[in-house]
C-alpha cells in the first residue's frame, strides 16, 4: 500500500514492551516518523511518564483535528500460555498476534499513518495534532492529562478529537463511542467485636452486617437507562475477612464494589447514597463502618451531531456497515479530553484485547488507516 504501512508501524510498536508505566522506545519510533514528516513533535513527560505530542501546520490555525491514543499496554500475563511470542508481532494467516495490537497500538498505527500520509499529499488549510502517551492503562495520572496541561500551557488547541480505542464488538465498523459511563470504586470496611463462633451473643459479627449492606446495594435498582447509557451497574467484586479459623467471629470485614453509571448520577451523588446505605446498616447493627471512594470518571456525552456524522459516514464508506452510536464498554482517556473539546471514539474490534494471545487482523489495520484518512479529507475539505 502506499505511504507508511500502518501494519509494519504496528509490528515496529508492538516490539516495544512497553508495559504500563515502561515505554521502551515506542514514543521514540512515533516522534521519529511525525518529526520527519514535518511535524512539530514535543515531550509532555510527567511523573516518570513519557508522553508525546505532535502536530503539523501553524499554531491557532482557523481549524485543528486532533487524534488521541496510548502506547503502553496492560502485562502480558503467563508467557507459557501464549502460542505466540507476546512481544513478537508475528502474523500467521493474516493475523498478527502480540499485546497490544489490538488495545491500541495499531490504532495509533493507522492514525499516524493516515495524518502523515495526508498532510504529504494534500497539505491542509489548518492543524493536525496527535496527542499519544504511555499512561492510560495504569492509573492514568500523568497521560493524557499532561498533555492536555501542556497544550494549555502551549496555547495549543484542538477543535475536535478522535480517540483510536477499539469500539468495535464483533464486526469491524459496526460501533462508535460518542461518550462513556463514569465508574468509581468504593471499599468499605465493617468493624465489629471479635469473639468464639460458639458464643455469637458475646460477640458482634461483623460479616452480617457486611452480608445485608452488600445484599442492599445489588439488589437496588440505581436508573432503567437514558436516552444515550444503559442502566448503571453495580458489581461486588470482592469480601474479605483474612480470617482462617473457623471457631473464631472476626473483628473486621472489607468488601470492595465497582459502580459504572449513566449521566442520571455523579460521583458525588452515587458517593452520599452510598453514605447513606453505611449508616442505615450502622444503626442496625451496632457496627463501625469505613469507606474510601475513588472516582475513575464521571459520565459523558459528545451530543450527536457533526462530528459523529462524518465519522460515520467515514466508516461506513470504507467498510459498508453504518456504525451505531454507544457509551457502552469501560472508561477511556476520552474522559479527559471531553473538558478540551468534543471527542469521539472509533477503532477496532476488540475482542482479544488484554486477553492472551491478543491479535488483530493485518486488513483491519489497513482499513483502520483508510477509515482515519478519509475523515481527515472530509474534515478539512
Amino acid at each position: 500500500m502506499p505511504g507508511v504501512d500502518p501494519a509494519e508501524l504496528t509490528a515496529q510498536l508492538v516490539r516495544c514492551a512497553s508495559v504500563t508505566p515502561a515505554n521502551e522506545g515506542a514514543l521514540e519510533i512515533l516522534n521519529d516518523l511525525l518529526s520527519e514528516a514535518g511535524f512539530d513533535c514535543a515531550w509532555a513527560d510527567r511523573g516518570g511518564i513519557r508522553n508525546l505530542f505532535a502536530r503539523w501546520g501553524n499554531k491557532g490555525n482557523t481549524r485543528s483535528f486532533g487524534f488521541n491514543g496510548h502506547t503502553d499496554v496492560v502485562p502480558i500475563g503467563n508467557p507459557v500460555d501464549w502460542s505466540m511470542p507476546p512481544f513478537g508481532a508475528e502474523i500467521k494467516d493474516g493475523i498478527m498476534f502480540g499485546r497490544g495490537t489490538t488495545d491500541m497500538k495499531s490504532g495509533v498505527a493507522a492514525f499516524a499513518a493516515a495524518a502523515v500520509d495526508f498532510v504529504k499529499d494534500t497539505p491542509p488549510d489548518g492543524s493536525i495534532i496527535l496527542t499519544i502517551t504511555g499512561d492510560e492503562e495504569g492509573d492514568a495520572l500523568d497521560g493524557t492529562t499532561a498533555l492536555l496541561e501542556y497544550m494549555e500551557n502551549n496555547g495549543e488547541r484542538m477543535d475536535v478529537c478522535l480517540v483510536g480505542e477499539p469500539t468495535c464488538p464483533e464486526t469491524m465498523g459496526e460501533m462508535m463511542k460518542i461518550g462513556r459511563r463514569g465508574s468509581m470504586n468504593a471499599r468499605v470496611t465493617v468493624t465489629g467485636v471479635q469473639g468464639h463462633s460458639a458464643y455469637p451473643h458475646r460477640a458482634n459479627n461483623p460479616l452480617n452486617a457486611m452480608v445485608r449492606l452488600m445484599d442492599r446495594l445489588a439488589s437496588h435498582e440505581l436508573d432503567q437507562g437514558t436516552d444515550h447509557f444503559d442502566a448503571s451497574t453495580l458489581a461486588i467484586v470482592t469480601v474479605d475477612t483474612g480470617n482462617p479459623a473457623t471457631n473464631v467471629i472476626p473483628a473486621s470485614c472489607t468488601a470492595g464494589l465497582n459502580i459504572r453509571f449513566n449521566d442520571l448520577h455523579s460521583g458525588a451523588s452515587l458517593t452520599t447514597w452510598l453514605e447513606q446505605q453505611n449508616a442505615l446498616i450502622r444503626d442496625e447493627f451496632g457496627v463501625e463502618i469505613e469507606m474510601s471512594v475513588k472516582i475513575s470518571g464521571e459520565s459523558f456525552i459528545t451530543p450527536p451531531g457533526p462530528l459523529s456524522d462524518m465519522i460515520g459516514k467515514a466508516v461506513e464508506a470504507e467498510t459498508g456497515v453504518k456504525p451505531v452510536l454507544s457509551t457502552s464498554g469501560g472508561t477511556s482517556d476520552a474522559r479527559f479530553v471531553k473538558h478540551h473539546c468534543p471527542v469521539v471514539e472509533f477503532g477496532l474490534v476488540g475482542q482479544s484485547m488484554h486477553k492472551v494471545d491478543e491479535h488483530v487482523k493485518v486488513d483491519h489495520i489497513h482499513q483502520l488507516k483508510a477509515i482515519y484518512g478519509r475523515i481527515l479529507r472530509d474534515y478539512f475539505a
